[in-house]
């Protein structure tokens, strides 16, 4: 389990902790030296429906739909003569892309991917910053797996829009989703805020915004109420908040097989996101579970825990 807590303006991260983890004051007690890692960094998982919106963003920037535009869902769709199914298996008719994000219709993004095509698409995704390291102040940072979009397979580019077949970290992630809430930039994730010498000095490091204008700022306004619409929307509105708009989404996916022959059948990612104020956002949030028992969705898993999250940040920075 891993969280990431970051303001999608600067870069500057609150807070982040990955499970499990170990005793520094003890850490020759750890029998397993994979718990070192620190798997918000040096870590890749698919994160499945989470990367909807990126996509969505890059179909609404590139003019080639907008939240009304429908097509018709019949539950399944074949391509390369693989089934690719909505989560529950069932097909919803006439379909707009609002009602795509808000019940997380698999069909739809592969149709989304097909309106913007596999070129666009390919260089939306590795504008997000997808594929390459953040630049974190950290060690040892990985980067993302992501070369299933350079496949002449159009499979490869179905399952990726709906988040599978692709693998970030989830430090890369959040700074992803960062470019749809901002406005369009790409920042530099980082902890350190000042460094203090001995001689009494100070120095404040820079962390460039690398690229602008990946989307632009209506695109970004748009998939914002697209996703406020989906957190306002889940669970008959009952988390919905009176003074704050709040932009969710949720992710549930099948987990890779060790000797990378498909998916185990019992085994899931469960991730999320959410940042707010949703038109000027302080915090966005990012949560991932990997393989929870008894439990099948993330909005049943995490969504609880993101609204406690929410509140006391609201609450404790006076938003």
């Amino acid at each position: 389990a891993g969280g990431i807590i970051i303001n999608p303006q600067t870069g500057e991260i609150y807070a982040m902790a990955g499970l499990p983890d170990f005793d520094l004051n003890d850490f020759g007690s750890v029998s397993d030296p994979s718990i070192y890692r620190n798997p918000i960094v040096e870590n890749v998982f698919e994160f499945g429906s989470v990367i909807k919106p990126l996509v969505m963003a890059a179909a609404l920037d590139a003019g080639v739909v907008t939240p009304q535009t429908t097509y018709v869902d019949k539950g399944v769709v074949i391509v390369n003569k693989k089934e690719i199914n909505n989560f529950d298996m069932k097909a919803r008719g006439l379909a707009t892309m609002q009602t795509v994000l808000d019940q997380s219709l698999n069909t739809g993004m592969v149709f989304v991917e097909s309106k913007l095509g596999h070129d666009k698409f390919r260089s939306y995704m590795k504008s997000y910053g997808i594929g390459e390291k953040t630049g974190i102040d950290l060690p040892n940072e990985t980067s993302g797996l992501i070369k299933n979009i350079d496949s002449p397979r159009d499979i490869e580019y179905a399952n990726a829009a709906f988040g599978q077949g692709i693998a970030l970290t989830p430090i890369e992630a959040a700074r992803a989703f960062s470019v749809i809430a901002n406005g369009g930039k790409l920042i530099t994730p980082h902890l350190v805020r000042q460094i203090r010498y001995n001689d009494g000095s100070s120095e404040i490091p820079t962390y460039p915004v690398t690229r602008e204008g990946i989307i632009k700022k209506e695109t970004s306004e748009t998939i914002s109420r697209m996703l406020v619409h989906v957190f306002e929307a889940y669970d008959s509105g009952k988390h919905k908040m009176e003074h704050y708009s709040i932009g969710t989404k949720t992710g549930t996916a099948q987990v890779a097989m060790e000797n990378g022959k498909g998916y185990y059948a019992d085994r899931h990612m469960h991730s999320f996101f959410g940042y707010f104020p949703a038109y000027d956002p302080k915090f966005l949030v990012f949560l991932f579970l990997e393989n929870p028992k008894q439990v099948r969705y993330a909005s049943e898993t995490l969504i609880p825990r993101f609204i406690n999250i929410t509140k006391f940040l609201l609450n404790y920075y006076d938003v």
